[in-house]
């Protein structure tokens, strides 16, 4: 009998009102930016563990499938040579108004630190300052789209009854972005709407001693902030924090005022 591993209702509404971080070509990419009026109900039977990456993959495939111009016509599709290597992956093909896609995905959280690089794109970090937009963008730009046009994916195109030279190429990119504690940026580049919260130093962890904490796990990253969680006080929280504050991890901490007022955030190391 099918087992679900876990109901994603919470993580799929949070991943839906999630706004595009892009509404126009960057790094000459188009982006995907068509939107359902309303949220559908994410019914998809998952039964293994997931990725952050791979649930959202999922959550991507079945709202092209709400689009009524949208064909889906490959999820996932492994590029594989003649030595039986896996190349590459194409994230999605579909058409709409019977002309061909082919979409990569990416779903992201950044920190917004001014003192990297000299543009919005360049000073978008990832929490433990391991990647960047910027080398994301340079990837899907220099690798991932380019794999449409190997010689290798030239079969499986066909079998769709495709040609590379009709496909054109669009990305789909959400993130949730998080400026410095106590500064208002407003960005002009990116989407200001994916001003999720914010983000301070661990040295400065006795600012919010009056608040209450969570500390949501990977996937729940994705879950917009409620107050129906397990919250813990500042006392409680501190061990653990000064354990991640020590294996330089910044995690995602959910944050409670006492008036109230609930807000995202990160604890940096750095």
């Amino acid at each position: 009998m099918t087992r679900i591993i876990e109901n994603y209702k919470d993580n799929f509404s949070g991943f839906f009102n999630t706004p595009h971080l892009f509404n126009s070509e960057v790094f000459g990419i188009t982006p995907f930016t068509k939107t359902l009026p309303q949220q559908f109900v994410f019914t998809k039977l998952i039964t293994k563990k997931l990725r952050l990456g791979q649930l959202v993959e999922h959550f991507v495939f079945e709202e092209l499938k709400q689009f009524k111009s949208i064909k889906l016509l490959s999820e996932n599709l492994q590029v594989i040579n003649k030595n039986k290597v896996t190349i590459g992956e194409i994230d999605a093909i579909y058409l709409d108004e019977e002309k061909p896609f082919h979409l990569e995905i990416q779903y992201k959280f950044y920190l917004f630190d001014t003192t990297v690089g000299e543009t919005e794109i360049e000073h978008c970090i990832g929490p433990n300052r391991k990647d960047t937009l910027a080398q994301k963008l340079k990837k899907l730009k220099d690798k991932q789209l380019p794999l449409l046009y190997s010689n290798t994916t030239t079969p499986y195109l066909e079998q769709l009854n495709l040609k590379p030279v009709d496909i054109k190429q669009k990305i789909y990119f959400k993130a949730q972005i998080f400026m410095p504690y106590s500064k208002n940026i407003m960005l002009k580049t990116l989407n200001n709407d994916c001003v999720y919260g914010f983000y301070f130093n661990y040295n400065n962890l006795e600012n919010f001693k009056h608040c209450k904490f969570y500390i949501p796990k990977k996937l729940d990253w994705l879950v917009d902030v409620n107050p129906n969680v397990n919250w813990n006080n500042y006392e409680q929280m501190l061990p653990q924090l000064k354990t991640f504050y020590k294996e330089k991890y910044a995690p995602m901490l959910w944050l409670k005022f006492p008036n109230g007022e609930i807000k995202k955030s990160f604890m940096v190391w750095w």
